[in-house]
């Protein structure tokens, strides 16, 4: 019975160990902000992202899941705002100032026309989407350290709409007021030493059992 129990906390330390490691964010629908002045089409309302960095490929893989198909607004675009260590809240100022808590100091943009853009590198072919989702990957080359490490960037996405100007054309923060975590992809060696020290655990509490 002792036994049983022990793998069955061992079981659950591995599946909390390995969830808590990913930071996709849930973001209400309909929520657009109230000073957006661009259509209210679904694909400018995100209800799911997540920005993961695998350092064997040396990947930030991004993903954003929409409250209606991808192109529904042809003016669309799609622009994640990346905290690499120096990032300031640039839309909390001025008259009409929004996104309180949204730190960035580089943007990645995914453009409807299937290319990607930071600064001024325009990386071609390299989103794509089905249905409501659009996936993008950008070498970690092109988001230098500004103070963190990679693992530890976060990042907030917003829809804006390519025929209203300025911060009138942002529908939606995701997530609302903060930024959220990359989530880090264990790198094989370490969850083969995280295997193995499990089944070494197991096999001491079997033993023990029939000691």
């Amino acid at each position: 019975m002792k036994t049983r129990l022990l793998l069955s906390a061992l079981c659950g330390a591995a599946w909390l160990t390995l969830s808590t490691a990913a930071h996709a964010i849930a973001d209400p629908t309909g929520d657009f902000l109230p000073g957006y002045a661009g259509s209210h089409n679904g694909d400018l309302d995100v209800v799911g992202a997540t920005v993961t960095y695998d350092a064997a490929t040396h990947l930030f893989d991004f993903t954003a899941t929409l409250a209606a198909p991808v192109a529904t607004t042809s003016g669309a675009f799609y622009v994640w705002g990346i905290d690499r260590g120096a990032g300031t809240e640039k839309f909390n100022t001025g008259p009409a100032p929004i996104g309180a808590g949204v730190k960035f100091d580089t943007v990645v943009i995914f453009r409807l026309d299937g290319s990607a853009t930071i600064g001024s590198t325009v990386l071609a072919d390299d989103v794509t989407w089905s249905g409501d989702t659009i996936t993008g990957s950008v070498s970690d080359a092109l988001l230098p350290s500004m103070g963190r490490a990679f693992a530890d960037y976060t990042w907030n996405l917003w829809p804006r709409d390519g025929s209203v100007a300025g911060n009138a054309a942002i529908s939606d923060f995701a997530p609302d007021a903060s930024d959220a975590a990359v989530t880090a992809v264990p790198e094989p060696g370490s969850l083969g030493l995280f295997g193995a020290g499990l089944a070494l655990l197991a096999a001491t509490a079997v033993r023990r059992r029939h000691g």
